[in-house]
Protein backbone atom coordinates (compact mmCIF):
# COMPACT_ATOMS: atom_id res chain seq x y z
CA UNK A 1 0.00 0.00 0.00
CA UNK A 2 1.31 3.44 -0.88
CA UNK A 3 2.33 5.37 2.18
CA UNK A 4 1.28 8.80 0.91
CA UNK A 5 4.76 10.35 1.05
CA UNK A 6 6.00 12.68 -1.61
CA UNK A 7 8.77 11.43 -3.91
CA UNK A 8 12.12 11.78 -2.23
CA UNK A 9 10.65 12.12 1.28
CA UNK A 10 12.48 10.03 3.82
CA UNK A 11 10.74 8.23 6.65
CA UNK A 12 11.60 9.81 9.98
CA UNK A 13 13.81 7.66 12.13
CA UNK A 14 13.20 7.52 15.84
CA UNK A 15 15.46 10.03 17.54
CA UNK A 16 17.92 8.46 20.01
CA UNK A 17 16.97 9.11 23.62
CA UNK A 18 19.43 10.98 25.78
CA UNK A 19 20.78 8.67 28.53
CA UNK A 20 19.19 10.70 31.32
CA UNK A 21 15.70 10.22 29.88
CA UNK A 22 15.61 6.52 30.66
CA UNK A 23 14.98 7.17 34.33
CA UNK A 24 14.15 10.55 35.78
CA UNK A 25 12.25 11.49 38.89
CA UNK A 26 11.78 7.81 39.69
CA UNK A 27 9.95 7.14 36.43
CA UNK A 28 10.97 4.79 33.64
CA UNK A 29 10.50 6.12 30.12
CA UNK A 30 7.78 4.34 28.19
CA UNK A 31 4.68 5.15 26.20
CA UNK A 32 2.92 8.37 27.24
CA UNK A 33 -0.58 9.27 26.04
CA UNK A 34 -2.02 12.73 26.68
CA UNK A 35 -5.82 12.92 26.78
CA UNK A 36 -8.52 10.96 28.62
CA UNK A 37 -11.10 11.03 25.83
CA UNK A 38 -12.07 8.30 23.40
CA UNK A 39 -8.89 8.56 21.28
CA UNK A 40 -6.50 8.66 24.25
CA UNK A 41 -8.08 5.86 26.25
CA UNK A 42 -8.41 3.65 23.16
CA UNK A 43 -4.74 4.30 22.38
CA UNK A 44 -3.68 3.35 25.91
CA UNK A 45 -5.82 0.19 25.90
CA UNK A 46 -4.45 -0.88 22.52
CA UNK A 47 -0.87 -0.20 23.62
CA UNK A 48 -1.44 -2.38 26.68
CA UNK A 49 -2.86 -5.21 24.56
CA UNK A 50 0.02 -5.07 22.07
CA UNK A 51 2.78 -4.50 24.61
CA UNK A 52 1.62 -5.80 28.01
CA UNK A 53 5.03 -5.40 29.64
CA UNK A 54 5.74 -1.83 28.55
CA UNK A 55 5.08 1.04 31.01
CA UNK A 56 2.22 3.23 29.76
CA UNK A 57 1.15 6.54 31.28
CA UNK A 58 -2.17 8.21 30.44
CA UNK A 59 -2.43 11.88 31.45
CA UNK A 60 -6.02 13.11 31.64
CA UNK A 61 -7.19 16.67 32.24
CA UNK A 62 -10.47 15.27 33.59
CA UNK A 63 -10.91 13.13 36.72
CA UNK A 64 -12.99 10.69 34.68
CA UNK A 65 -12.03 9.01 31.43
CA UNK A 66 -14.09 7.77 28.51
CA UNK A 67 -13.86 4.19 27.34
CA UNK A 68 -15.36 2.29 24.42
CA UNK A 69 -17.52 -0.70 25.39
CA UNK A 70 -19.79 -3.16 23.58
CA UNK A 71 -17.81 -2.71 20.39
CA UNK A 72 -19.38 -4.39 17.39
CA UNK A 73 -18.01 -4.53 13.86
CA UNK A 74 -21.11 -4.35 11.65
CA UNK A 75 -19.28 -4.21 8.32
CA UNK A 76 -15.79 -3.92 6.96
CA UNK A 77 -15.63 -0.25 7.92
CA UNK A 78 -18.85 0.27 9.89
CA UNK A 79 -18.83 -0.16 13.63
CA UNK A 80 -21.09 0.48 16.58
CA UNK A 81 -20.06 0.93 20.18
CA UNK A 82 -21.05 2.51 23.45
CA UNK A 83 -19.07 5.03 25.47
CA UNK A 84 -18.79 4.75 29.23
CA UNK A 85 -17.37 7.32 31.57
CA UNK A 86 -15.21 5.55 34.13
CA UNK A 87 -13.03 6.12 37.12
CA UNK A 88 -9.34 5.89 36.28
CA UNK A 89 -8.99 2.86 38.56
CA UNK A 90 -11.17 0.79 36.22
CA UNK A 91 -8.75 1.19 33.34
CA UNK A 92 -5.75 0.55 35.58
CA UNK A 93 -7.34 -2.67 36.83
CA UNK A 94 -8.12 -3.86 33.29
CA UNK A 95 -4.66 -2.86 32.00
CA UNK A 96 -2.11 -3.37 34.82
CA UNK A 97 0.73 -1.71 32.90
CA UNK A 98 -1.25 1.52 32.44
CA UNK A 99 -1.05 4.33 35.00
CA UNK A 100 -3.75 7.01 34.70
CA UNK A 101 -3.03 10.39 36.26
CA UNK A 102 -5.34 13.37 36.57
CA UNK A 103 -2.90 16.02 35.45
CA UNK A 104 -2.86 18.95 33.05
CA UNK A 105 0.02 19.06 30.54
CA UNK A 106 1.92 22.34 30.51
CA UNK A 107 4.55 21.69 27.83
CA UNK A 108 6.72 19.08 26.14
CA UNK A 109 10.45 18.98 25.40
CA UNK A 110 10.78 16.70 22.39
CA UNK A 111 14.59 16.85 22.47
CA UNK A 112 14.70 15.47 26.01
CA UNK A 113 11.62 13.30 25.39
CA UNK A 114 9.84 14.74 28.45
CA UNK A 115 6.30 15.93 29.19
CA UNK A 116 5.78 18.55 31.92
CA UNK A 117 2.55 19.07 33.87
CA UNK A 118 1.10 22.02 35.76
CA UNK A 119 1.77 20.35 39.09
CA UNK A 120 5.52 20.28 38.43
CA UNK A 121 5.81 16.63 37.44
CA UNK A 122 8.04 15.33 34.62
CA UNK A 123 7.18 12.28 32.49
CA UNK A 124 9.91 10.86 30.24
CA UNK A 125 8.73 8.98 27.14
CA UNK A 126 9.99 6.79 24.35
CA UNK A 127 6.87 7.37 22.25
CA UNK A 128 4.29 10.10 22.87
CA UNK A 129 0.73 10.25 21.52
CA UNK A 130 -1.19 13.52 21.72
CA UNK A 131 -4.95 12.93 22.03
CA UNK A 132 -6.11 16.22 23.57
CA UNK A 133 -9.18 16.48 21.35
CA UNK A 134 -10.86 19.75 20.49
CA UNK A 135 -12.54 22.64 22.23
CA UNK A 136 -15.80 24.38 21.28
CA UNK A 137 -15.68 27.38 19.00
CA UNK A 138 -17.55 29.94 21.08
CA UNK A 139 -19.22 32.81 19.26
CA UNK A 140 -18.60 35.14 22.22
CA UNK A 141 -15.82 34.26 24.64
CA UNK A 142 -15.92 35.37 28.28
CA UNK A 143 -19.67 35.95 28.06
CA UNK A 144 -21.45 34.21 30.97
CA UNK A 145 -24.60 33.85 28.88
CA UNK A 146 -22.86 31.93 26.06
CA UNK A 147 -21.95 28.30 26.73
CA UNK A 148 -20.44 25.49 24.70
CA UNK A 149 -21.14 21.78 25.07
CA UNK A 150 -18.21 19.42 24.82
CA UNK A 151 -17.92 17.13 27.84
CA UNK A 152 -19.93 15.88 30.80
CA UNK A 153 -19.28 18.93 32.97
CA UNK A 154 -20.49 21.33 30.27
CA UNK A 155 -23.63 19.21 29.81
CA UNK A 156 -24.28 19.44 33.54
CA UNK A 157 -23.83 23.22 33.40
CA UNK A 158 -26.26 23.39 30.45
CA UNK A 159 -28.82 21.30 32.32
CA UNK A 160 -28.68 23.62 35.32
CA UNK A 161 -29.17 26.69 33.13
CA UNK A 162 -31.99 25.09 31.13
CA UNK A 163 -34.06 24.22 34.23
CA UNK A 164 -34.91 27.90 34.77
CA UNK A 165 -34.95 28.97 31.11
CA UNK A 166 -37.93 30.20 29.14
CA UNK A 167 -36.04 30.52 25.85
CA UNK A 168 -32.64 29.52 24.49
CA UNK A 169 -30.88 30.35 21.24
CA UNK A 170 -28.88 27.50 19.71
CA UNK A 171 -26.28 28.45 17.12
CA UNK A 172 -24.85 25.77 14.84
CA UNK A 173 -25.96 22.99 12.52
CA UNK A 174 -23.89 19.98 13.58
CA UNK A 175 -24.59 16.89 15.64
CA UNK A 176 -24.77 18.52 19.09
CA UNK A 177 -27.11 21.25 17.84
CA UNK A 178 -29.41 18.76 16.09
CA UNK A 179 -29.74 16.60 19.19
CA UNK A 180 -30.31 19.55 21.52
CA UNK A 181 -33.04 21.03 19.34
CA UNK A 182 -34.84 17.70 19.26
CA UNK A 183 -34.49 16.92 22.97
CA UNK A 184 -35.32 20.24 24.67
CA UNK A 185 -38.85 20.50 26.07
CA UNK A 186 -40.66 23.10 28.12
CA UNK A 187 -38.64 25.93 26.61
CA UNK A 188 -38.75 27.99 23.43
CA UNK A 189 -35.85 27.27 21.09
CA UNK A 190 -34.51 29.64 18.44
CA UNK A 191 -32.22 27.66 16.15
CA UNK A 192 -29.89 29.83 14.06
CA UNK A 193 -28.10 28.08 11.21
CA UNK A 194 -25.95 29.45 8.39
CA UNK A 195 -27.30 26.95 5.85
CA UNK A 196 -30.58 26.69 3.96
CA UNK A 197 -31.41 23.28 5.48
CA UNK A 198 -31.08 21.67 8.89
CA UNK A 199 -28.28 19.19 9.54
CA UNK A 200 -26.21 20.39 6.58
CA UNK A 201 -23.10 18.78 8.10
CA UNK A 202 -24.69 15.36 7.63
CA UNK A 203 -27.64 15.71 5.26
CA UNK A 204 -28.76 17.19 1.99
CA UNK A 205 -31.96 19.19 1.59
CA UNK A 206 -33.99 16.03 0.91
CA UNK A 207 -32.97 14.35 4.13
CA UNK A 208 -33.56 17.60 6.00
CA UNK A 209 -37.09 17.79 4.62
CA UNK A 210 -37.69 14.20 5.75
CA UNK A 211 -36.62 15.07 9.32
CA UNK A 212 -38.10 18.57 9.55
CA UNK A 213 -41.61 17.54 10.75
CA UNK A 214 -40.03 16.02 13.87
CA UNK A 215 -38.81 19.42 15.04
CA UNK A 216 -42.25 20.50 16.20
CA UNK A 217 -43.99 17.15 16.56
CA UNK A 218 -44.03 15.39 19.91
CA UNK A 219 -41.03 13.19 20.49
CA UNK A 220 -41.45 9.49 19.86
CA UNK A 221 -40.15 7.80 22.96
CA UNK A 222 -38.13 4.69 22.29
CA UNK A 223 -39.44 1.69 24.19
CA UNK A 224 -36.33 -0.50 24.16
CA UNK A 225 -33.71 0.07 26.84
CA UNK A 226 -30.72 2.25 26.08
CA UNK A 227 -27.47 0.34 26.50
CA UNK A 228 -25.14 3.27 26.25
CA UNK A 229 -24.02 5.16 29.28
CA UNK A 230 -26.16 7.74 30.98
CA UNK A 231 -23.36 10.09 31.94
CA UNK A 232 -22.82 10.95 35.56
CA UNK A 233 -20.27 13.11 37.27
CA UNK A 234 -19.48 12.28 40.88
CA UNK A 235 -17.88 15.55 41.91
CA UNK A 236 -17.27 18.33 39.40
CA UNK A 237 -13.68 19.32 40.03
CA UNK A 238 -13.91 22.78 38.54
CA UNK A 239 -16.68 25.34 38.25
CA UNK A 240 -17.68 24.82 34.62
CA UNK A 241 -18.55 28.45 34.02
CA UNK A 242 -15.08 29.52 35.14
CA UNK A 243 -13.11 26.56 33.81
CA UNK A 244 -10.27 27.10 31.38
CA UNK A 245 -10.97 25.55 27.97
CA UNK A 246 -7.76 23.57 28.07
CA UNK A 247 -9.01 21.56 31.05
CA UNK A 248 -12.01 20.14 29.21
CA UNK A 249 -12.60 16.43 29.39
CA UNK A 250 -13.03 14.03 26.48
CA UNK A 251 -15.69 14.63 23.86
CA UNK A 252 -19.18 13.24 24.35
CA UNK A 253 -19.92 9.91 22.70
CA UNK A 254 -23.12 8.43 21.24
CA UNK A 255 -26.39 8.85 23.15
CA UNK A 256 -24.74 11.42 25.44
CA UNK A 257 -28.10 13.08 26.11
CA UNK A 258 -29.70 9.95 27.59
CA UNK A 259 -30.27 10.23 31.32
CA UNK A 260 -30.13 14.04 31.37
CA UNK A 261 -33.18 16.21 31.91
CA UNK A 262 -33.70 18.51 28.93
CA UNK A 263 -36.67 20.33 30.45
CA UNK A 264 -37.03 24.09 30.64
CA UNK A 265 -39.06 26.27 32.99
CA UNK A 266 -42.46 25.81 31.33
CA UNK A 267 -44.76 23.32 33.02
CA UNK A 268 -45.90 21.62 29.85
CA UNK A 269 -43.61 19.27 27.97
CA UNK A 270 -43.98 21.44 24.88
CA UNK A 271 -41.62 21.22 21.94
CA UNK A 272 -41.37 24.74 20.48
CA UNK A 273 -38.70 25.28 17.84
CA UNK A 274 -38.24 28.13 15.39
CA UNK A 275 -35.47 27.92 12.77
CA UNK A 276 -33.71 30.99 11.36
CA UNK A 277 -32.02 29.92 8.13
CA UNK A 278 -28.97 31.31 6.28
CA UNK A 279 -27.79 33.52 9.11
CA UNK A 280 -25.05 33.81 11.71
CA UNK A 281 -24.67 35.72 14.95
CA UNK A 282 -23.76 39.34 14.33
CA UNK A 283 -23.65 40.44 17.96
CA UNK A 284 -24.50 39.24 21.47
CA UNK A 285 -26.04 42.07 23.51
CA UNK A 286 -26.41 42.52 27.24
CA UNK A 287 -29.62 43.97 28.65
CA UNK A 288 -27.89 47.34 28.86
CA UNK A 289 -26.68 47.12 25.25
CA UNK A 290 -30.19 46.25 24.14
CA UNK A 291 -31.72 49.16 26.05
CA UNK A 292 -29.24 51.60 24.49
CA UNK A 293 -29.91 50.27 21.00
CA UNK A 294 -33.58 51.34 21.24
CA UNK A 295 -34.49 48.36 19.08
CA UNK A 296 -37.52 46.15 19.46
CA UNK A 297 -36.87 42.45 19.88
CA UNK A 298 -38.65 40.01 17.60
CA UNK A 299 -41.36 37.79 19.04
CA UNK A 300 -41.21 34.03 19.07
CA UNK A 301 -43.68 32.85 16.38
CA UNK A 302 -47.04 32.16 17.97
CA UNK A 303 -46.56 34.53 20.94
CA UNK A 304 -48.18 37.90 21.19
CA UNK A 305 -46.25 41.11 20.69
CA UNK A 306 -47.47 42.33 24.06
CA UNK A 307 -46.04 39.30 25.81
CA UNK A 308 -42.78 39.81 24.02
CA UNK A 309 -42.51 43.49 24.91
CA UNK A 310 -43.08 42.69 28.58
CA UNK A 311 -40.35 40.04 28.58
CA UNK A 312 -37.10 40.79 30.30
CA UNK A 313 -34.18 38.78 28.94
CA UNK A 314 -30.64 38.48 30.33
CA UNK A 315 -29.13 38.47 26.84
CA UNK A 316 -30.09 39.32 23.25
CA UNK A 317 -28.81 37.87 19.98
CA UNK A 318 -28.65 39.97 16.82
CA UNK A 319 -28.47 37.81 13.70
CA UNK A 320 -27.00 38.77 10.33
CA UNK A 321 -30.53 38.74 8.86
CA UNK A 322 -31.29 41.61 11.30
CA UNK A 323 -33.61 39.50 13.43
CA UNK A 324 -33.15 40.19 17.15
CA UNK A 325 -34.18 37.70 19.84
CA UNK A 326 -34.01 37.83 23.61
CA UNK A 327 -33.21 34.66 25.52
CA UNK A 328 -31.99 33.28 28.85
CA UNK A 329 -28.74 31.97 27.39
CA UNK A 330 -27.06 31.00 24.12
CA UNK A 331 -25.62 27.60 23.20
CA UNK A 332 -22.68 27.91 20.82
CA UNK A 333 -22.59 24.61 18.89
CA UNK A 334 -20.58 25.68 15.87
CA UNK A 335 -18.03 22.88 15.99
CA UNK A 336 -14.63 22.45 17.58
CA UNK A 337 -11.07 23.55 17.01
CA UNK A 338 -8.10 21.27 17.77
CA UNK A 339 -6.86 21.68 21.35
CA UNK A 340 -3.13 22.02 20.67
CA UNK A 341 -2.26 24.74 23.22
CA UNK A 342 0.48 23.10 25.34
CA UNK A 343 2.23 21.75 22.26
CA UNK A 344 2.27 24.71 19.89
CA UNK A 345 3.53 26.88 22.75
CA UNK A 346 6.49 24.57 23.35
CA UNK A 347 9.90 25.19 21.82
CA UNK A 348 9.33 22.40 19.30
CA UNK A 349 7.86 23.50 15.98
CA UNK A 350 5.11 21.10 14.98
CA UNK A 351 3.84 21.15 11.43
CA UNK A 352 0.31 22.57 11.61
CA UNK A 353 -2.60 22.14 9.18
CA UNK A 354 -4.74 25.01 7.96
CA UNK A 355 -7.55 23.97 10.33
CA UNK A 356 -5.24 24.26 13.35
CA UNK A 357 -4.64 20.54 13.80
CA UNK A 358 -1.33 18.74 14.18
CA UNK A 359 -0.45 17.31 10.77
CA UNK A 360 -0.03 13.52 10.85
CA UNK A 361 1.12 11.10 8.16
CA UNK A 362 -0.32 7.69 7.33
CA UNK A 363 1.28 6.24 10.47
CA UNK A 364 -0.16 8.95 12.75
CA UNK A 365 3.31 10.51 13.11
CA UNK A 366 3.47 14.24 13.64
CA UNK A 367 6.38 16.16 12.10
CA UNK A 368 8.37 15.52 15.31
CA UNK A 369 10.19 12.18 15.82
CA UNK A 370 8.54 9.79 18.29
CA UNK A 371 5.47 12.03 18.66
CA UNK A 372 2.11 10.83 17.33
CA UNK A 373 -1.38 12.33 17.42
CA UNK A 374 -4.91 10.94 17.13
CA UNK A 375 -8.49 12.18 17.27
CA UNK A 376 -9.76 15.75 17.01
CA UNK A 377 -6.36 17.30 17.75
CA UNK A 378 -4.82 16.02 14.52
CA UNK A 379 -5.36 16.53 10.80
CA UNK A 380 -4.96 13.64 8.37
CA UNK A 381 -2.27 14.86 5.95
CA UNK A 382 -1.59 11.78 3.88
CA UNK A 383 -2.98 11.00 0.44
CA UNK A 384 -6.53 10.05 1.36
CA UNK A 385 -8.44 7.12 -0.09
CA UNK A 386 -11.14 8.15 -2.62
CA UNK A 387 -14.05 7.29 -0.28
CA UNK A 388 -12.58 8.50 3.03
CA UNK A 389 -12.25 11.95 4.56
CA UNK A 390 -11.77 13.27 8.06
CA UNK A 391 -14.60 14.50 10.24
CA UNK A 392 -14.04 15.16 13.92
CA UNK A 393 -16.37 12.43 15.17
CA UNK A 394 -16.14 10.05 18.12
CA UNK A 395 -16.07 7.11 15.70
CA UNK A 396 -12.93 8.40 13.98
CA UNK A 397 -11.38 9.25 17.35
CA UNK A 398 -11.62 5.59 18.34
CA UNK A 399 -10.21 4.41 15.02
CA UNK A 400 -7.30 6.85 15.08
CA UNK A 401 -6.45 6.06 18.70
CA UNK A 402 -6.33 2.32 18.05
CA UNK A 403 -4.30 2.71 14.86
CA UNK A 404 -1.84 5.15 16.48
CA UNK A 405 -1.08 2.55 19.15
CA UNK A 406 -0.34 -0.08 16.51
CA UNK A 407 1.97 2.34 14.73
CA UNK A 408 3.81 3.26 17.94
CA UNK A 409 4.52 -0.36 18.79
CA UNK A 410 5.47 -1.24 15.21
CA UNK A 411 7.84 1.73 15.04
CA UNK A 412 9.44 0.76 18.34
CA UNK A 413 9.94 -2.78 17.08
CA UNK A 414 11.04 -1.51 13.64
CA UNK A 415 8.27 -3.42 11.90
CA UNK A 416 6.22 -2.39 8.88
CA UNK A 417 2.49 -1.97 9.31
CA UNK A 418 -0.29 -1.42 6.80
CA UNK A 419 -2.95 1.21 7.29
CA UNK A 420 -6.16 -0.01 8.92
CA UNK A 421 -9.05 -0.64 6.53
CA UNK A 422 -11.25 1.88 8.34
CA UNK A 423 -9.34 4.63 6.49
CA UNK A 424 -10.43 3.22 3.12
CA UNK A 425 -14.13 4.09 3.52
CA UNK A 426 -15.83 6.79 5.54
CA UNK A 427 -18.51 5.14 7.68
CA UNK A 428 -20.46 6.62 10.57
CA UNK A 429 -23.43 5.11 12.39
CA UNK A 430 -25.42 7.38 14.69
CA UNK A 431 -28.96 8.46 15.58
CA UNK A 432 -30.83 11.71 14.96
CA UNK A 433 -34.47 12.47 15.85
CA UNK A 434 -34.74 8.86 17.06
CA UNK A 435 -33.87 7.52 13.59
CA UNK A 436 -30.87 5.33 12.89
CA UNK A 437 -28.55 7.19 10.53
CA UNK A 438 -25.78 5.58 8.46
CA UNK A 439 -23.40 7.69 6.38
CA UNK A 440 -21.12 5.95 3.89
CA UNK A 441 -18.36 7.22 1.61
CA UNK A 442 -18.93 10.53 -0.19
CA UNK A 443 -22.48 10.56 1.16
CA UNK A 444 -23.11 14.18 0.16
CA UNK A 445 -21.06 13.92 -3.06
CA UNK A 446 -18.19 15.75 -1.34
CA UNK A 447 -15.44 16.50 -3.85
CA UNK A 448 -17.20 14.79 -6.78
CA UNK A 449 -18.01 17.96 -8.71
CA UNK A 450 -21.04 17.99 -10.98
CA UNK A 451 -20.35 14.67 -12.68
CA UNK A 452 -22.50 12.53 -10.42
CA UNK A 453 -26.11 11.44 -10.05
CA UNK A 454 -28.38 10.79 -7.10
CA UNK A 455 -30.95 8.08 -6.54
CA UNK A 456 -33.44 8.72 -3.74
CA UNK A 457 -36.13 6.63 -2.07
CA UNK A 458 -38.25 8.20 0.63
CA UNK A 459 -41.15 6.84 2.65
CA UNK A 460 -42.52 9.65 4.80
CA UNK A 461 -41.96 9.03 8.48
CA UNK A 462 -40.29 5.66 7.83
CA UNK A 463 -37.08 5.88 5.83
CA UNK A 464 -34.91 8.01 3.58
CA UNK A 465 -32.35 6.41 1.28
CA UNK A 466 -29.97 8.32 -0.98
CA UNK A 467 -27.25 6.85 -3.20
CA UNK A 468 -24.48 8.85 -4.87
CA UNK A 469 -23.29 7.42 -8.20
CA UNK A 470 -20.43 8.47 -10.46
CA UNK A 471 -19.69 6.73 -13.74
CA UNK A 472 -22.15 4.03 -12.69
CA UNK A 473 -20.33 3.23 -9.45
CA UNK A 474 -21.59 3.92 -5.97
CA UNK A 475 -19.54 6.58 -4.20
CA UNK A 476 -21.64 7.16 -1.08
CA UNK A 477 -24.98 6.74 0.63
CA UNK A 478 -27.23 8.20 3.32
CA UNK A 479 -29.55 5.78 5.12
CA UNK A 480 -32.12 7.09 7.61
CA UNK A 481 -34.35 4.59 9.37
CA UNK A 482 -34.16 0.81 9.64
CA UNK A 483 -33.32 0.18 5.99
CA UNK A 484 -31.08 -2.92 6.44
CA UNK A 485 -29.14 -1.72 3.38
CA UNK A 486 -25.93 -0.57 5.04
CA UNK A 487 -23.84 -3.74 4.62
CA UNK A 488 -24.92 -4.22 1.01
CA UNK A 489 -24.15 -0.59 0.10
CA UNK A 490 -20.85 -0.71 1.96
CA UNK A 491 -19.80 -3.69 -0.16
CA UNK A 492 -20.95 -2.03 -3.38
CA UNK A 493 -18.85 1.07 -2.62
CA UNK A 494 -15.79 -0.97 -1.68
CA UNK A 495 -16.04 -3.34 -4.65
CA UNK A 496 -16.61 -0.55 -7.18
CA UNK A 497 -19.12 -2.62 -9.11
CA UNK A 498 -20.63 -1.02 -12.22
CA UNK A 499 -24.29 -0.51 -11.35
CA UNK A 500 -25.32 1.15 -14.63
CA UNK A 501 -27.37 -1.86 -15.83
CA UNK A 502 -29.64 -1.70 -12.79
CA UNK A 503 -30.67 1.93 -13.06
CA UNK A 504 -33.39 3.01 -10.65
CA UNK A 505 -34.12 -0.64 -9.80
CA UNK A 506 -31.27 -0.26 -7.34
CA UNK A 507 -33.70 1.37 -4.90
CA UNK A 508 -36.88 -0.44 -5.92
CA UNK A 509 -38.54 -1.40 -2.59
CA UNK A 510 -40.07 -4.47 -4.28
CA UNK A 511 -36.62 -5.91 -4.99
CA UNK A 512 -34.63 -7.56 -2.22
CA UNK A 513 -31.37 -5.84 -3.07
CA UNK A 514 -29.46 -7.84 -0.48
CA UNK A 515 -30.16 -11.03 -2.43
CA UNK A 516 -29.75 -9.16 -5.72
CA UNK A 517 -26.04 -8.64 -5.08
CA UNK A 518 -25.36 -11.65 -2.88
Amino acid sequence: MADGREDGEVRREAAPLPPCSQHQHGRTAGFVVVGGGIAGVTCAEQLSALSPDAPITLLSASPLIKSVTNFRQVGRAMEEFDVEEKLTSVLQHACPNVRVLHSQVKSVDTHKHEVYTDDGETFPYTKLCICTGGQPKLIARDNPHVIGIRDTETVQHFQQRLASARRVVIVGNGGIAIELVYEIEGCEVIWAIKDDAIGNTFFDAGAAEFLLPHLTAGKCEEKKPVKRLKYTLAEPSVDCAKRDESTMGGALGPDWKEGWSMRGKQDKATHQVHVEYKCEVQEVLTKEDFARSRRTADSFPGTSTADQQNADWPVYVLLTNERLFGCDFVVSATGVVPSTGPFIHSTTQFSMAADGGLRVDDHMHTSVPDVYAAGDVCTASWELAPQWFQMRLWSQARQMGAYAAKCMVADRDREDIEMDFCFELFAHVTKFFNYKVVLLGRYNAQGLGKEHELLVRCTKGVEYVKVVLQAGRMQGAVLIGDTDLEETFENLIINGMDLSPYGEDLLDPNIDIEDYFD
